[in-house]
């Protein structure tokens, strides 16, 4: 049944989309990384660009929270918001992701010791769950709009602490390699 109303709620099969988006986000971002950034590009000063992946990763992290609090109170409306608000901050830190590394070449660290095997620590498993968060949270929203509540809990109780992790480490990766930029 569909909440506010006694009219049941039609089902839709978001599997192929969840499919294909999942495919080309991740895809599209492994070809960048491997790609040399474009030549003499010079309209503005592209390092502002994770600057920008740092604050909407950020605002990410903070309505995760949020949503997380207001289900746990047990205020679904309110999580729901929170939830829609992180997807389009995730949404722009994608959009500055790509720019960026469209635009220019990747930034190797230039630490060491201590502080190096921490950020590659932090940088691969930032790397392989923002891969796992796609599908994951793409999934858990798909199953709250089927009001598959029961599937949408089970699934969310793996998507909250990854997606926390994704957006917190996205803000301590640019921190450590800042000041190499």
């Amino acid at each position: 049944m569909n909440s506010g109303s006694n009219q049941p709620v039609k089902k839709r099969n978001y599997r192929p989309a969840i499919i294909i988006i999942s495919i080309v986000l991740i895809g599209a971002i492994g070809i960048l990384a491997g790609l040399p950034g474009v030549d003499d590009f010079d309209l503005f000063d592209v390092t502002i660009l994770p600057l920008m992946n740092a604050i909407f990763n950020t605002f990410t992290f903070l309505f995760l929270v949020g949503a997380l609090i207001a289900i746990l109170k047990r205020k679904v409306t309110v999580h729901r918001r929170f939830i829609y608000a992180a997807f389009g901050t995730t949404t722009f830190f994608l959009i500055t992701y790509v720019a960026h590394h469209f635009l220019s070449e990747s930034t190797a660290y230039g630490g060491s010791g201590f502080l190096m095997y921490f950020y590659y620590f932090i940088l691969i498993t930032h790397i392989v769950l923002a891969a796992a968060i796609v599908p994951l949270a793409l999934t858990s929203v798909a199953r709250a709009w089927n009001m598959e509540n029961e599937r949408h809990k089970k699934i969310a109780r793996w998507t909250m602490p990854i997606w926390l992790y994704v957006s917190f480490t996205g803000v301590l990766v640019y921190i450590l390699i800042s000041p190499y930029y």
